[in-house]
């Protein structure tokens, strides 16, 4: 139950500002890190500003949508909702510039197919990397093993995520049991299933719980389709009464659709020139972040060198 859960407990945050800062010490913290080093090709001007790691964080996660959503056999909405999850919980408190969202992204999926009981193995995960091969198959295969662990870690072991498909599934059955006034609850269906895609590609699932999200895809494509479904909410879900619960109600979905109407991907342009600089400083600083990739990070333990590296595999490789 969400309720009782590792999310509501430890991932629901207050407001937006709170992530926020939760990002931007993030930064700080490795470009702190960067200009301690002592390396002579690191300055200010080498490492990622807050709002470049924004628009490479946003590249990045759309291209694990497209991955999940490529993905054969096909992948349970579930299971992409979870890997979406887990990649922006890794980056809440870690910066891109420290951990390459390439294979920290894979990894997030990989991860969740364990999780979710979504049965592949390893082999037939990076099977889905089509333009590799088989030997440059192996080895990113390899790499996603390497940082498991690591992920496992910074998401604390909670790999439970309470995403909101079920709990949309179970409003259209009661909508069909016991709301007559809308004839064809399922017409719902589809508007609803592009609004909960498009919540998964912003913060709401760090701000309101699953059932928040999909009451508002719910209403949100009723009236996309001209229905007022006010009664849905006052008489049926009891809330007429209970003013307060029904001012909260509206006021978070009011946050959620504005969350979604400000969300856009970065431009082309600057993701290219956002990601020469990304590769020029996991280049300057791969040697010194290899032996934390098994999660050893804390530990006096040292991981065995890495069999690989980052660089044997691009961008392009993923779809």
């Amino acid at each position: 139950m969400f309720h009782n859960s590792s999310q509501k407990k430890f991932w629901i945050y207050k407001n937006e500002d709170e992530l926020e800062q939760l990002r931007c010490a993030a930064n700080e913290k490795f470009r702190r890190k960067a200009m301690e080093s002592g390396k002579p090709a690191v300055g200010e001007a080498m490492l990622l500003e807050r709002r470049e790691e924004d628009a490479l964080f946003r590249h990045y996660e759309r291209r694990l949508l497209d991955f999940c959503c490529a993905f054969k056999p096909v992948m349970p909405k579930s299971v992409v909702g979870t890997a979406i999850m887990y990649f922006r919980r890794f980056y809440l408190n870690n910066s891109i510039m420290e951990y390459h969202p390439r294979i920290i992204m894979l990894t997030c999926a990989y991860l969740s197919c364990k999780v979710d009981e979504f049965n592949v193995s390893s082999t037939q995960f990076v099977a889905n990397l089509l333009q590799e091969t088989p030997a440059g198959q192996e080895r990113v295969a390899e790499q996603i093993l390497e940082y498991e662990l690591l992920l496992i870690q910074q998401l604390n072991f909670h790999l439970v995520v309470h995403n909101p498909y079920r709990p949309m599934e179970g409003l259209l059955i009661d909508l069909k049991t016991r709301y007559p006034i809308l004839e064809n609850p399922e017409s719902l269906r589809k508007s609803a299933d592009d609004f909960l895609t498009q919540a998964a590609m912003t913060d709401a699932g760090l701000l309101f719980s699953p059932s928040q999200i999909a009451l508002t895809a719910i209403l949100n494509s009723a009236s996309r389709a001209g229905l007022n479904m006010e009664s849905y909410l006052t008489e049926f879900l009891c809330l007429k009464e209970d003013k307060e619960t029904l001012s909260k109600m509206y006021d978070s979905m009011r946050r959620m659709k504005t969350l979604l109407k400000k969300y856009e991907l970065p431009k082309q342009e600057e993701v290219n020139f956002y990601k020469q600089k990304l590769e020029r400083i996991h280049a300057e600083f791969s040697a010194s972040s290899n032996k934390r990739k098994r999660g050893y990070e804390e530990d006096d333990h040292v991981a065995k060198e890495p069999r690989l590296t980052e660089e044997d595999w691009t961008d392009e490789d993923l779809l």
